[in-house]
């Protein structure tokens, strides 16, 4: 073996070695080289207007279709993969519809806070040894973490666009280290998805145009957590208790029973995470809300978003005591709160009590979107 070889075995051994230290589930390198088929992928997503409110992916599209755009001088993707498999089945917390369903990824700390600190640590140790440069990212620049990944053998990218582990399932939180060293590249995974379409088949909004094709419009994570409008009418009653994110894609793939649960402390659930009752949700104002999910990703969706889908869930669930808890939002200061706070009753309440709420309420309203939610026709009525 030549010296240049043996160095290059030293430092991926290393990466490997450090990575299990850090308790790091996966670790696989990419040679970089441009991808043909990754811009006209990310194009077409693009041109069909499937990304919704995600502006930022359209104004980076160019240095997020090629890494090397974001940084000619690399050479080397190292892409680290950390567990966040849960103990129990996801799907469970539907059942709880006066409860919230929050994703499994959301449950615990902060994972870019957890990875990047690992993976900085890491390519510290690395930089040292090697002399090269490194740059980390965990979703904090435009780069594409799952087509690296597949790249780089940690998985292939099911027919649900999101990256399945044959010993992880599909519960891999990502990260990678860009470096100007040449490192001996993983082999990529091939795809083992097969006939199989539980995936595609689940979806409650039909968010899949096609296998291996997402349009965020139309899923529930990205209108529980992106989008920060109004949700459409007819994605309300879909979104059934999920308040932050939506697992049920995921959730079904056959690949996770290989997948044993995350040992990882900082990913475990929280009591005010885990499926918290939807009373607790609409009762928080601004600074409850900031302490109640700090350090979690549900964080920066900001109190008025999680207060709009609590409500959603509320008007879903066919528990009229979340009544008391609803009306006093009909006065609140957020448009997207008002809106579906009257929503919620609407679904709650007998045509007797609708007429006497609303009379208590319309002359309150300014916002003509909010104004409509009065008159407009619900699931099952004619409009």
């Amino acid at each position: 073996m030549s010296e240049t070889l043996t160095a290059r075995s030293e430092l991926t051994s290393m990466l490997r070695t450090e990575a299990v230290k850090l308790g790091l589930d996966a670790v696989g390198i990419v040679r970089l080289a441009e991808d043909v088929n990754l811009p006209d992928r990310l194009a077409h997503f693009l041109n069909e207007k499937r990304h919704g409110d995600m502006d930022w992916m359209e104004t980076h599209a160019d240095r997020r279709s090629d890494p090397l755009r974001l940084w000619p001088e690399a050479r080397s993707a190292v892409v680290f993969g950390q567990s966040y498999a849960p103990p129990t089945d996801p799907l469970n917390a539907l059942k709880q519809r006066s409860n919230a369903a929050i994703s499994v990824y959301a449950k615990g700390r902060d994972y870019h806070d957890v990875l990047k600190k690992r993976i900085k640590q890491i390519a510290r140790t690395f930089a040292e040894r090697s002399g090269a440069d490194v740059k980390v990212f965990v979703d904090t620049a435009p780069l594409m973490e799952k087509p690296l990944a597949a790249k780089a053998g940690l998985g292939w990218q099911g027919k649900h666009t999101v990256l399945v582990s044959r010993e992880h399932g599909n519960w891999l939180f990502l990260g990678a280290m860009l470096t100007t060293a040449e490192l001996e590249p993983d082999e990529a995974t091939s795809d083992h998805c097969g006939s199989c379409r539980r995936c595609l088949d689940i979806c409650p909004t039909k968010a899949f145009p096609a296998p291996y094709q997402l349009d965020a419009r139309r899923c529930i994570a990205y209108l529980t957590i992106e989008h920060k409008g109004h949700i459409a009418p007819e994605f309300r009653v879909p979104i059934g208790n999920r308040v932050f994110g939506c697992d049920d894609c995921a959730a079904v793939c056959p690949w996770n029973k290989f997948a044993g649960a995350a040992t990882e402390i900082k990913y475990a659930a929280r009591p005010e995470t885990d499926s918290p009752p939807l009373a607790e949700l609409l009762a928080l104002d601004d600074a409850a809300f900031r302490l109640r999910f700090a350090g979690t990703p549900i964080k920066r969706t900001g109190r008025d978003r999680m207060v709009r889908n609590a409500l959603i869930a509320s008007g879903n669930s066919g528990d009229r005591a979340l009544l008391r808890h609803i009306e006093p939002l009909m006065q609140d200061a957020s448009p997207l709160v008002r809106a579906m706070a009257i929503w919620a009753s609407r679904r709650l309440v007998e045509a007797p009590e609708l007429a006497a709420l609303q009379r208590r309420y319309q002359n309150l309203e300014h916002d003509p979107e909010v104004a409509a939610e009065w008159i407009m026709p619900m699931e099952g009525e004619a409009a």
